[in-house]
């Protein structure tokens, strides 16, 4: 009898113990860069989510990249997937043998691949939406960029996204249910500004990142956009039990006025296939609307269905 209770007194001090540890050994961060561009050649469009975190003793790392031209189409580049971290670098964004990352975001921040021949150079990025819980941080901003990619230097804007949460890694673990039809659209406005936006299942409501969410950087006219709302007008078939959105419309205010979008998928990278939901790229082209007042917009969608 006392045997058997020494063994459940330390069975259940071994639970708590790797309790009181867990979040200190579970975290996750991440970067998301989504840069639109255009020069003599056209648009180009280029994404890098690079992500990271810790799991007891493991340390892991992962880049998703993607590269877009108005001419030439989707670009396959190298880096994507994991890929070592054996220093446990986690607040700083680790180097590949594919990127390496110089600055911080807030200062100004410079993304180099010799292998992709590409260069990313940011301006400091403010921040123009920011949520926390407990010690979880959330935020978004947009600034100046310019992209070198082979011969071409490329002019545009550079829309990202911050991610650092405790007691979670989406590298090592599984989270059902997380990411239910979730359209992440970041957009350049004509004329030199941005629009971003996410919206996921009504049922999945996230509080940190939110389930409706958007900004809008345009001169003066910048800030969190409010009653922000958003249809899906159009899907198409994809190769499986759900279908790809197409279209999408919605309205939203800043500053007293009322903004309408119209967007149209037309172009998409298939990335995964689940048979029952996937996750794609593509290329939205629409426009904004502010009374009499009519501006181009252009960028990625990024789906997870």
């Amino acid at each position: 009898m006392i045997m058997r209770f020494l063994v459940a007194s330390w069975i259940l001090s071994a639970a708590f113990a790797a309790l009181a540890q867990g979040p200190e050994r579970l975290v996750y961060y991440s970067d998301y860069f989504s840069f639109i561009g255009e020069d003599a050649q056209g648009k180009v469009a280029f994404a890098l989510d690079t992500n990271r975190g810790q799991d007891g003793e493991e340390f892991l790392a992962e880049h998703f990249v993607v590269l877009h031209d108005e001419r030439k189409g989707w670009v396959r580049l190298s880096g994507n997937g994991k890929y070592p971290n054996p220093a446990g670098v986690l607040a700083a964004i680790p180097d590949s043998k594919d990127f390496a990352f110089q600055g911080s975001a807030e200062k100004g921040m410079t993304v180099k691949s010799s292998t992709n021949r590409i260069e990313l150079e940011a301006a400091p990025i403010p921040k123009v939406l920011e949520r926390r819980q407990e010690s979880a941080t959330y935020w978004l901003g947009s600034a100046a960029a310019t992209l070198r990619w082979d011969a071409r230097t490329v002019p545009g804007r550079v829309i990202y996204e911050y991610l650092h949460r405790p007691g979670y890694n989406r590298l090592s673990r599984t989270y059902f249910g997380q990411w239910r039809d979730f359209h992440g659209l970041y957009l350049r406005i004509e004329g030199g500004g941005d629009f971003y936006l996410h919206r996921r299942d009504p049922g999945d409501e996230e509080p940190l990142t939110g389930s409706l969410l958007g900004f809008m950087v345009f001169d003066s006219r910048s800030g969190v956009v409010r009653e922000l709302s958003i249809d899906v007008a159009g899907r198409s078939h994809a190769l499986g039990f759900y279908r790809w959105p197409q279209a999408w419309r919605g309205s939203f205010q800043l500053g007293g006025e009322t903004y309408r979008f119209e967007l149209t998928l037309t172009e998409r990278d298939v990335v995964r296939n689940w048979v029952i939901g996937g996750f794609s790229m593509g290329i939205a082209r629409g426009e904004l609307r502010r009374g009499g007042e009519v501006r181009k917009l252009y960028g990625l969608a990024e789906l997870i269905l």
